[in-house]
């Protein structure tokens, strides 16, 4: 949900003195909701532990609310800290973050001056050294359709056809790929994301899966792997 806050605030208006008593009781605000963040972790890091005794849908269903309120209190507390900062005009260093994951492919995105000769002296230019910094971005998810041809070859001497065989499938006949299928199972079980909300996502990128399909396939697939759930329970 988002806050019904602006992201920025105009405070030009305000003396020194005042827009330090400002800034002192929002960081009051901000300790106060540290407090509340750090106990909404606790209950659920204890909700989780009773779950996983007890698979109570109802301890599930307190969890996933908990998390929504944890999820909300955490961006308004990061929009305030981006609007005192920007009040306060602060220099101030932020925390280190960490890494970004060394497995994920770079693109380097070069970012030469403008000016081709020195702007006071007209000097020539030479490097110095640079500044790096890196932001993660996403690509958004692709889709493909693979069509598979089966050439038909008949022998020049008498009437036989040779054909090779299709690809299996991991529907009879069905539609997805085994890609396509596991991420919407995974999507369904793992992420909880309910089918109709998948069938908007697809959606938005051009595909028309409508619910049922994905149920079809849902279920497809619960058959198919269901000797691999009867192993794993043994």
């Amino acid at each position: 949900m988002a806050s019904p806050h602006p992201a920025t605030v105009d405070l030009s208006f305000l003396d020194r003195a005042a827009l330090e008593a400002l800034i002192a009781t929002q960081q009051e605000k901000l300790l106060n909701r540290d407090k509340e963040i750090e106990h909404l972790k606790l209950v659920i890091a204890k909700l989780r532990r009773m779950l996983f005794g007890t698979k109570s849908e109802k301890i599930g269903r307190e969890i996933d609310q908990l998390e929504l309120k944890l999820e909300e209190l955490e961006t308004q507390q990061a929009e305030r800290v981006a609007a005192s900062m920007q009040a306060s005009d602060s220099t101030k260093a932020r925390p280190v973050r960490r890494p970004l994951p060394e497995h994920l492919p770079r693109e380097v995105h070069t970012h030469l001056p403008g000016e081709d000769a020195c702007p006071d002296c007209d000097g020539q230019l030479r490097k110095l050294g640079e500044d790096v910094s890196e932001i993660l971005e996403r690509v958004p998810a692709t889709y493909k359709v693979i069509r598979h041809v089966r050439v038909k070859m008949a022998c020049s001497r008498c009437d036989v056809i040779v054909q090779a065989p299709g690809p299996s499938r991991p529907i009879e006949r069905g539609l997805p790929g085994p890609n396509l299928l596991a991420h919407v199972l995974v999507s369904k079980y793992a992420d909880h994301l309910p089918l109709y909300r998948q069938s908007e996502i697809f959606s938005r990128e051009g595909i028309e899966l409508e619910r049922s399909t994905l149920a079809d396939w849902a279920g497809a697939a619960s058959h198919l792997l269901a000797p691999l759930v009867l192993a794993a329970s043994e």
